[in-house]
């Protein structure tokens, strides 16, 4: 039984280190590029595989882990609705399997929030990661809805960006944490500020492209 964990635990590692290096690929790469395209769909391979591997493990005798565990749920939505959201350049409505991807997130955030409670309660420092991860979690959930309730292309890639730089974030984490072994707060949530920052900046300037590329067209 050992054995057969540790042959899961090491096929998780790798495909989540090749998530990882097309992750960084990708970002180097001109967006909307051939190969930034190719490398993206590497990445989100990589760390859906990767992901979907982690969940039972987190359950098993001697790994079991409820945080990673919903970490892993996130990475998987942030992937999955990361490439879905690009579907809504051409449809205006978002389906079942849009629904439930979002809803499957929501549900996780709840989670997270009443065990993020229920830990600082008990003076758990868990409690902060819970609470943390939860509000992001929640706060992207809740932002969905909304967007399938009215659909505005404008947001389309802004979205994109942001959930596929988050699901980096996420793989940069796994690696500090479970790879490097590295104990504290501050590996759990500083890729996640970084990403955070990366997310305003590309955001900040797609906008600007795309209001440069307005004016010429009235012009």
């Amino acid at each position: 039984m050992e054995t057969t964990i540790k042959i899961a635990i090491y096929i998780h590692a790798f495909f989540g280190g090749i998530g990882l290096l097309a992750g960084f690929a990708s970002i180097i790469f001109t967006k909307g590029s051939p190969n930034h395209k190719k490398a993206g769909k590497i990445f989100s391979v990589g760390m859906i595989i990767s992901s979907l591997i982690s969940l039972p493990i987190c359950w098993l005798p001697k790994h079991q882990n409820i945080f990673l565990f919903l970490i892993g749920i996130f990475t998987i939505y942030l992937v999955l609705s990361g490439n879905r959201v690009l579907l809504f350049k051409e449809k205006n409505k978002a389906n079942f399997t849009d629904k439930l991807i979002s809803g499957t997130l929501l549900m996780g955030a709840i989670t997270m929030l009443f065990l993020g409670s229920l830990y600082l309660f008990q003076q758990q420092n868990a409690g902060i990661l819970f609470l943390f991860f939860g509000f992001i979690s929640v706060s992207m959930a809740i932002r969905d809805f909304k967007f399938f309730k009215t659909i505005d292309k404008s947001k389309v890639l802004s979205s994109h960006i942001a959930k596929m730089s988050g699901a980096f974030a996420a793989s940069i984490t796994a690696f500090l944490v479970a790879g490097m072994r590295l104990e504290g707060l501050m590996y759990w949530i500083s890729p996640s500020i970084l990403a955070g920052a990366f997310i305003f900046y590309w955001i900040k300037k797609t906008q600007k492209v795309r209001k440069n590329k307005v004016i010429s067209e009235v012009c």
